[in-house]
C-alpha cells in the first residue's frame, strides 16, 4: 500500500506487510509519545477533527497523536455544531474542509458515510468510526497491543487464543479486528455473546476461510479458561431501537477478579476498547480489576497514540524525517521525571 496521500477507511486496505510497516514506525514514536523528546516535523499542518457521534479516546488520542508530531487540531464536535444541521451534504462539507485541513479524522453515526465523505475530500481522511461498521485505527492499535503483549510471553501473532465477549454484533471494534486477523496463522477465537448479539455470520466465514478455529459460546467462565487475551466489550446502546432493548443485554458477561482468578490463566491479558459501562447495572469489566498486571486497558490507549502518530507520519510522508526534527523537552511531570 502507497500510504501517502490515502485514506484510512478499513482494515481491508491492509496487506500483511502493510501492518507490519505501520508497527515499525509506531515503535520509533515512543520517545516522542512519552515525553522523552519533542519533534515538529508536521509543524503548520492542520488536522481537521470532525467527530459528530460521542467521542473521548478517539478524538483526543487523534489530536494529541497530530500535537506530538507538531501539528495542529481544529475540532468540529457533534453534528448539531457542524453545518450538516442545517442540510449541508456530506460532499459540501468535505470540500470545505479538504481547504482547510491537511488531514481529517472522522466519526460518523452511519455506516459508510465516512467512506462517502472521503470520496469528495482534497485530502486523506481517516475513519473514526462509522455505525456498526469499523473502527480501522482502533483495530490496529488492538492488534499492535496484542502483538506487545504476546511478545513479552514469548508467542506473536501468528499462534494465539482470543475470546472476544459482549456485543459483537454492532461492536465495530470486533469487526475490524477480525479482518485484521485473517492476516495471520492459527488464531484460535471464541465469541461469547448472547445470540441475539453474535458475531455477524459473514466475519465468522471469513475467519475460518483464513484457516483460523471459531467456536461461539454463550458461557463466559468456560470460553476464558485457555485462551491468551479476554478481550471484553459494552453493550452498543446507541445502536439499538430502544433503551429497553440494550437493557436487556446490559451486564450480562460481567468479569471481575473472582472470575478471572477462578477461570481463567493467570497471564491471561485483559483488553477492552473503552469506554467501559462502569454502571452497576453493567459493569461488565470491574474496576477491582484495575491493579491487576493482566488489564492491558490502559496500555492500550498509550499504545494508541503510537500507531496514530504513524499514520500520520506516513500519510504525509515524514516516517523518516521525525528524529531529523527532534529537541530535549524542556518540561518536568512525573511522568517524565527521573
Amino acid at each position: 500500500m502507497d500510504f501517502i496521500g490515502a485514506n484510512i477507511l478499513s482494515v481491508s486496505q491492509f496487506e500483511r506487510g502493510d501492518i507490519d510497516r505501520i508497527f515499525a514506525v509506531a515503535d520509533t514514536m515512543v520517545p516522542y509519545a512519552r515525553r522523552e523528546k519533542v519533534t515538529r516535523v508536521l509543524e503548520g499542518a492542520i488536522l481537521g477533527n470532525m467527530f459528530l457521534e460521542p467521542s473521548t479516546r478517539t478524538r483526543v488520542s487523534f489530536g494529541c497523536a497530530f500535537n506530538l508530531l507538531g501539528g495542529t487540531v481544529r475540532e468540529t464536535v457533534g453534528i448539531s455544531a457542524s453545518a450538516l444541521a442545517k442540510g449541508e451534504s456530506l460532499y459540501d462539507t468535505a470540500r470545505v474542509l479538504s481547504g482547510y485541513s491537511d488531514v481529517i479524522c472522522m466519526r460518523h453515526p452511519q455506516s459508510g458515510s465516512v467512506a462517502e465523505f472521503a470520496a469528495a475530500s482534497r485530502v486523506p481522511v481517516v475513519n473514526g468510526g462509522d455505525g456498526a461498521n469499523e473502527h480501522p485505527t482502533q483495530a490496529l492499535l488492538d492488534l499492535y497491543t496484542i502483538r506487545k503483549e504476546l511478545e513479552g510471553k514469548g508467542s506473536s501473532l501468528d499462534n494465539f487464543r482470543i475470546a472476544m465477549i459482549g456485543d459483537l454484533k454492532y461492536g465495530r471494534t470486533v469487526h475490524s479486528l477480525c479482518k485484521l486477523l485473517c492476516l495471520f496463522k492459527n488464531v484460535q477465537l471464541v465469541f461469547v455473546s448472547p445470540q441475539e448479539l453474535s458475531m455477524p455470520e459473514a466475519v465468522i466465514e471469513k475467519l475460518r476461510e483464513a484457516g483460523h478455529q471459531v467456536s461461539v459460546s454463550d458461557q463466559l467462565e468456560q470460553s476464558i479458561k485457555h485462551v491468551d487475551i479476554v478481550y471484553s466489550t459494552r453493550i452498543q446502546e446507541e445502536r439499538f431501537e430502544s433503551q429497553e432493548e440494550a437493557d436487556r443485554y446490559r451486564g450480562r458477561f460481567r468479569l471481575n477478579r473472582d472470575i478471572f482468578t477462578r477461570h481463567a490463566e493467570p497471564n491471561t491479558v485483559i483488553m477492552h476498547p473503552l469506554p467501559r459501562d462502569s454502571r452497576a447495572e453493567a459493569n461488565e469489566l470491574d474496576s477491582d480489576l484495575n491493579e491487576h498486571p493482566s488489564l492491558a486497558i490502559f496500555r492500550q490507549t498509550d499504545n494508541g497514540l503510537l500507531v496514530r502518530m504513524a499514520l500520520f507520519a506516513m500519510l504525509l510522508g515524514v516516517e523518516d524525517k521525525v528524529d531529523q526534527y527532534a529537541r530535549p523537552i524542556t518540561w518536568q511531570t512525573r511522568r517524565n521525571m527521573v
